[in-house]
């Protein structure tokens, strides 16, 4: 894996991901195309960079890791582990607090000091990652406890392309 450095981003070849909280759209975008654009949520308490806030943080990311390959659809993780558990509306109803996080996990690591990376701001610290949610979850709104949520195609794309290392601006 290669740390991307900010004086070379956006690239202008190769894969990386654009996040667009306002719109509540992600975008795929190889050098200058747009090669897969989809619905997601961000956090229900808006942008912001520090711990504990559940907010979605700004700026340059990248991939930092890549978790879940070879789990079903669904698998339910916690602590990036899977618990063995695959998501259903009864598993739901045992545990109504749980902050379900599925199918796959794209952890982000912050690339601007002071910004997404070090002190109570940074981005890895603070477990942001894309991953899965439940089917009744919104898209297109902001739900979420600060992480990006996304529909597991929309998952499985990104998982398959973005592999760590990958720029993420989250604007």
């Amino acid at each position: 894996m290669v740390t991307p450095k900010l004086a070379e981003l956006p690239p202008t070849r190769g894969g990386w991901i654009e996040i667009d909280t306002q719109r509540q759209r992600l975008c795929w975008w190889q050098g200058n195309d747009i090669q897969h654009e989809c619905a997601i949520s961000t956090g229900l308490a808006g942008v912001g960079q520090e711990e504990g806030s559940g907010q979605t943080p700004l700026g340059w990311h990248y991939v930092r890791a890549s978790i879940g390959r070879g789990c079903p659809d669904n698998a339910v993780f916690r602590g990036r582990r899977w618990t063995g558990e695959v998501f259903s509306p009864e598993l739901a109803t045992a545990h109504p607090s749980r902050d379900w996080i599925l199918t796959r996990i794209l952890w982000l690591c912050g690339l601007e000091r002071g910004v997404n990376r070090g002190g109570s701001v940074d981005s890895q610290r603070r477990y942001i990652y894309l991953h899965g949610t439940p089917e009744d979850q919104p898209m297109g709104e902001a739900a979420s406890h600060g992480c990006i949520r996304l529909r597991n195609d929309d998952l499985h794309f990104l998982f398959d392309h973005a592999q760590p290392g990958t720029p993420v601006w989250l604007h």
